[in-house]
């Protein structure tokens, strides 16, 4: 898969100094893809765990939490820490699935119609962030407002996700694996398209960043889910562990890296 990348425009030595230490976000690398996808297959495999294994009202009421101490700890740094980041994309996954399956599975909205409500809640979400800020670059994520906006965003990119991967999936009768797979394809749009036909750095991230979220979570699914489902029934739960050790290892080798002030792996 190509990567999706963006950067700053240049400028002088002491205003990039400037600019990267006060960062509350990572490169746009291709360890950050591989962790994000991690993230929200991950997210995906253990709300289904959590769900399960306890009463459902529990699990998202430990789903928030968790987000609310995340969030804070990452709000709190004075600049990108790879733990502290990571660690909030890994709480947003999960409760951002908790959320989108609650719209579905506890009001009984089809999935068709929460598609479009997160659709049109994150567009409001990107559109109030341009409008107050005048950008969307992650690169101008270096004011508490614009990093609220920025979590709201990604909050409202998992939510959709979800949603999205199971109408494909459920709703659609095209299975786990199909579902991925698709959109995989789709996924390949915003890397091509910035690559080689001149799309822009903002679109081509945004559209990537809300298409890893039903890839991940599909394949997830896929390798959780029993046979009977259309998986391959190794359980959420141990899917969850074996991608949750995935995302420590890339984490640790972004801390190395961000202590010794070497570039992100590319």
């Amino acid at each position: 898969m190509s990567v999706v990348t963006t950067r700053e425009p240049t400028a002088t030595p002491a205003t990039d100094a400037l600019v990267e230490a006060a960062s509350k976000v990572p490169e746009v690398a291709a360890i950050f893809w591989v962790t994000k996808l991690l993230t929200t297959a991950m997210g995906e495999s253990s709300s289904d765990f959590l769900v399960r294994a306890m009463p459902p009202e529990l699990a998202v009421l430990l789903g928030a939490a968790g987000l609310t101490v995340a969030l804070v700890i990452q709000l709190r740094a004075p600049r990108y820490v790879p733990w502290r980041y990571w660690l909030a994309v890994a709480m947003v996954g999960v409760f951002g699935t908790m959320a989108a399956d609650v719209v579905h599975v506890g009001l009984g909205i089809p999935y068709t119609v929460s598609t479009v409500a997160f659709a049109v809640a994150l567009g409001a979400t990107l559109w109030l962030w341009h409008r107050t800020e005048g950008t969307l670059s992650i690169h101008s994520i270096r004011t508490p407002r614009r990093e609220w906006f920025y979590w709201a965003t990604v909050m409202a990119t998992f939510a959709l996700g979800t949603a999205a991967g199971d109408l494909v999936a459920v709703r659609l009768h095209l299975g786990y694996l199909a579902a991925g797979l698709f959109f995989t394809a789709l996924l390949l749009i915003p890397a091509i398209g910035y690559r080689w036909f001149g799309l822009g750095a903002i679109t081509a991230f945004w559209s990537a960043y809300i298409l890893t979220r039903p890839v991940g979570a599909s394949f997830a699914d896929w390798l959780g889910v029993s046979p009977a489902r259309g998986g391959l029934g190794l359980g959420s739960g141990p899917v969850a562990l074996v991608l949750t050790a995935g995302i420590v290892a890339l984490v640790v080798r972004m801390t190395a890296a961000d202590r010794t002030g070497r570039e992100p792996v590319r």
